[in-house]
């Protein structure tokens, strides 16, 4: 029986996804290029949970193996050990633009005149329709719906011989929100859009360099972390060392606000910054403007525990863990009755009554998208004998979608896009509502040299779109 993996869990999850993840290793001794790579990827499941890929290459040789599902369910002992080599690339998915089908897993890989190529990528082109739409004039043929694929098809077609320079080139004709790594026969090269939308960094292992969207990745491995692609950046690594070009001018710093409000593991640094902190502030500052008289804190798990805490500390109301969620819930499929879907809530997440019975509960999340999940939540917490449930939300209302490489609903299905705080907070049920400010928000992240974009929260979109279909409505 055929798996269908375009069923998500979009239907419960309150939550916007993030794309991808991207990893990348230069070996300069006997590596275990692979094995690496599959712990990176691993590091970085949660950017992507639909497909995985690892392409290595051996003496210019290039071998690919992707498919849909886990980092975990793809790879075994037996495909890692066929995947040997001196450098690597690989993926995790989650599909924003595209379907969640096999020809649209990644990494990417291109065969031409100048030279093989693989790519994987993360984030979404402003400019892919228009861009697709005057290469197929040309005469090239898609075999996937990837903004990827947009790339690869510029690289064959450039006028520059060299296979780096016609992959810079290429950059220089998109538009939009990526952080790449790429694969040439000698090289393994890391780039980031000139706004910086997405995140991407530098890590050693002893003589060999890694890329990764999240410095967690490195960890894992046991690497360090040496610094973060600045935007508008192409860091290219071989047996010459390290070079670092610009192949674009510089725009301001636009780095994805929920990078660090929610997408990124909170034992990632970014910018110097490390996530879990900031997010703790997040919640500090939450509790200097939300005034409100309760027994207990308790987070929304997993996401909401960092910010949990600064509150209960700076409050100094009580923490308690008082929802168990579920880790050995897999993927949630769709089922046919909206009591089922419910239902669904129940298995991840169960408020313990011991703790919550009689309470007054500040219960605390990093962000409410549709106000789905947080309905179902307060809704069994008061099951669970809470006196009140007032929500505190660890970032602004999240007002409009994104068009960077986000899964976010029409600005329709955006809960605070048509609704007032007061109005949200009667639709979930709850006693009371606050949001952290952005003026709150931006004290809490102390990203060294980071502007944010922060569309989804103010509208204010820093890159012009192009004339793709973009529902704003």
């Amino acid at each position: 029986m055929k798996k269908d993996y375009s069923l998500h869990n979009k239907d419960l999850s309150d939550k916007m996804e993030e794309e991808c993840g991207v990893f990348g290793i230069y070996a300069n001794k006997k590596v275990d290029v692979s094995n690496l790579s599959y712990l990176g990827l691993h590091a970085l499941q949660h950017r992507g949970q639909e497909s995985a890929g690892i392409c290595v290459n051996h003496k210019g040789e290039f071998r690919n193996y992707k498919d849909m599902g886990l980092v975990t369910n793809v790879f075994d002992e037996e495909k890692l050990a066929e995947l040997t080599g001196e450098m690597a690339i690989g993926h995790v998915r989650y599909s924003t633009t595209g379907s969640s089908l096999l020809a649209n897993a990644q990494p990417l890989l291109i065969n031409s005149i100048k030279g093989d190529l693989a790519l994987a990528h993360n984030g979404n082109l402003v400019n892919s329709a228009e861009m697709r739409a005057n290469l197929e004039q040309q005469g090239s043929i898609f075999h996937s719906t990837l903004d990827t694929e947009v790339i690869a098809h510029l690289v064959a077609r450039s006028f520059k011989d060299n296979i780096i320079e016609a992959f810079t080139h290429s950059l220089q004709q998109i538009r939009g929100a990526y952080s790449i790594v790429a694969m040439t026969e000698d090289s393994l090269i890391a780039a980031r859009d000139p706004h910086g939308f997405r995140p991407l960094s530098i890590g050693k292992l002893g003589d060999s360099y890694v890329v990764a969207s999240e410095s967690c990745a490195f960890d894992i491995i046991g690497a360090k972390l040496i610094r973060d692609v600045n935007p508008g950046e192409m860091v290219i690594i071989n047996e010459d060392g390290v070079n670092s070009i610009y192949y674009g001018e510089r725009e301001l710093n636009n780095f994805c606000v929920f990078e660090f409000i929610y997408f990124a593991r909170p034992d990632s640094v970014i910018g110097g910054q490390s996530v879990h902190l900031a997010r703790r502030e997040m919640g500090r500052q939450l509790a200097k403007e939300m005034e409100v008289e309760a027994d207990l804190v308790i987070p929304v798990p997993s996401s909401g525990i960092p910010a949990a805490l600064g509150f209960a500390e700076e409050s100094g109301i009580p923490y308690e863990q008082g929802i168990l969620r579920n880790k050995y819930v897999g993927r949630t499929f769709i089922q046919p009755t909206q009591e089922i879907r419910n239902l669904k809530v129940k298995i991840k997440l169960n408020p313990i009554k011991e703790i919550i019975k009689g309470k007054k509960v500040v219960l605390i999340d990093d962000s409410i998208v549709r106000g789905t999940t947080s309905k179902l939540i307060i809704k069994a917490v008061k099951a669970a004998g809470a006196k009140e449930v007032h929500m505190a939300i660890s970032s602004p209302p999240v007002t409009h979608p994104c068009f960077y490489g986000l899964d976010t609903s029409r600005r329709k299905e955006l809960i605070a896009s048509n609704n007032s705080i007061e109005e949200i907070c009667k639709h979930i049920g709850a006693d009371s509502l606050g949001y952290l400010s952005q003026e709150g928000l931006a004290k809490s992240i102390k990203a060294n040299g980071y502007d944010f974009c922060t569309a989804c929260l103010d509208g204010d979109y820093p890159l012009e779109l192009g004339s793709g279909k973009y529902d704003f409505e």
